[in-house]
């Protein structure tokens, strides 16, 4: 289920937050609740993409892009997403969540986040390739920062972004398309 009342919390907390600008960070903690836990009683995976919406909505209000969306009738989607997973979050335990926008192409902005444990390490990382919407499609970033009173061009993105970039143009799509050799080792069987 979908964490309506965390989010109702996190906007709550951060409504009075001072604006940010492109590239500065929205801090916030959370707790990982036994309803977030995988069968190896750790942080599932899945949830965790589920979570960083905490960090990037209340990211988007700050801000002003709620605001510009709201006005211009526009909406927000995710495009593609690239996540490490290092360490355990495990039920009970607290978290500090690192939300920040990187920069932005012609097309997309690209947004980084991360989950930090209270002993200073990082449990994951991923970076979100997300796109306003309108009526007739995906509406240029610089159009939304223009519509954000933004007049400046994006900082260029880190070398492993465009790397990550350059790898999705060359995955095909629709994926699933060529055949997969089987391996050339047969499993033993047992009794064997």
């Amino acid at each position: 289920m979908y964490p309506l009342l965390r989010m109702a919390k996190e906007l709550w907390i951060s409504r009075n937050l001072p604006p940010l600008a492109p590239g500065e960070t929205h801090v916030s903690h959370h707790l990982c609740w036994p309803w977030d836990l995988d069968l190896w009683k750790e942080l599932n995976n899945g949830r965790t993409l589920t979570l960083y919406d905490l960090g990037r909505i209340p990211l988007a209000r700050r801000s002003g892009m709620v605001a510009v969306l709201k006005r211009e009738g526009w909406g927000l989607t995710m495009a593609g997403a690239v996540v490490r997973y290092r360490r355990r979050v495990r039920a009970f335990e607290r978290f500090e969540m690192r939300s920040r926008l990187i920069g932005w192409d012609a097309k997309f902005m690209y947004l980084e986040q991360s989950m930090w444990k209270r002993d200073g390490e990082c449990a994951n990382h991923a970076v979100y390739r997300s796109a306003a919407t309108g009526r007739t499609g995906i509406v240029p970033p610089d159009r939304l920062m223009q519509a954000l009173g933004i007049e400046v061009d994006s900082p260029p993105l880190p070398d492993w972004v465009r790397d990550w970039l350059d790898a999705e143009s060359r995955r095909p799509w629709p994926p699933m398309q060529t055949e997969v050799p089987a391996p050339r080792t047969r499993i033993a069987q047992a009794g064997e």
